[in-house]
């Protein structure tokens, strides 16, 4: 938790109090249902909700704004995300039933109000947003295909409408094959954290 107050000392009470749960939560549905690496959850905040809030630090999301989390697995990077934001909805989706389930019972244990959740395909979801994110399920050029079709047209933040993808190592190769306006934000540059060195924020403009 000193991680997120560093990066973030605005939280509210109410904001706090939902953060420190989350990792108990997780002890509790890793033990049924493997959503983070057991080993992973020695690091729980810094992997995962920490590196969750990295999008947060490149572009805050506006009130009223809508965005998806793709491939959201236990809730990464949908729940700390809608914590950070609560006036922003959120649409967490994921193809695996059981994984879903997790992210609406640590919803509802933390009382998260701006979160919804779809066990689906990404390509099957119809509706449009501001921002799509993610981590990195996929590569990039396949992740576009998927979602380019779910991409508000009209843009009201710094960053116009498209995509958030949270992704490390060397994207050379990805970002060639992808014909879309990318900015690779280094994480490195916000957080101090060794874990952070090769991670990113891609924004691909839609």
């Amino acid at each position: 938790m000193e991680l997120i107050t560093k990066y973030f000392p605005a939280l509210t009470e109410n904001q706090l109090a939902q953060f420190r749960k989350l990792e108990a939560l997780y002890q509790e549905w890793n033990s049924r249902i493997n959503v983070i690496s057991r080993k992973d959850m020695e690091h729980f905040y810094e992997h995962h909700v920490q590196h969750s809030l990295g999008i947060a630090l490149v572009q805050a999301f506006q009130p009223g704004s809508y965005v998806m989390d793709v491939g959201t697995g236990g809730g990464f990077p949908g729940i700390p995300l809608a914590i950070l934001f609560p006036e922003t909805k959120f649409l967490l989706v994921d193809s695996i039933g059981k994984k879903i389930k997790v992210v609406q019972e640590v919803s509802k244990a933390i009382g998260i109000l701006n979160v919804e959740t779809l066990h689906a395909r990404a390509e099957e979801v119809k509706q449009k947003f501001d921002f799509v994110v993610s981590r990195a399920v996929t590569t990039l050029p396949d992740f576009i295909k998927w979602v380019e079709n779910n991409i508000k047209k009209e843009s009201r933040h710094t960053l116009k409408n498209g995509i958030l993808y949270l992704k490390g190592g060397n994207l050379d190769d990805e970002l060639a094959r992808v014909k879309n306006k990318c900015q690779v934000f280094d994480l490195s540059n916000y957080y101090e954290e060794a874990f952070f060195e090769t991670k990113k924020v891609v924004h691909v403009s839609m």
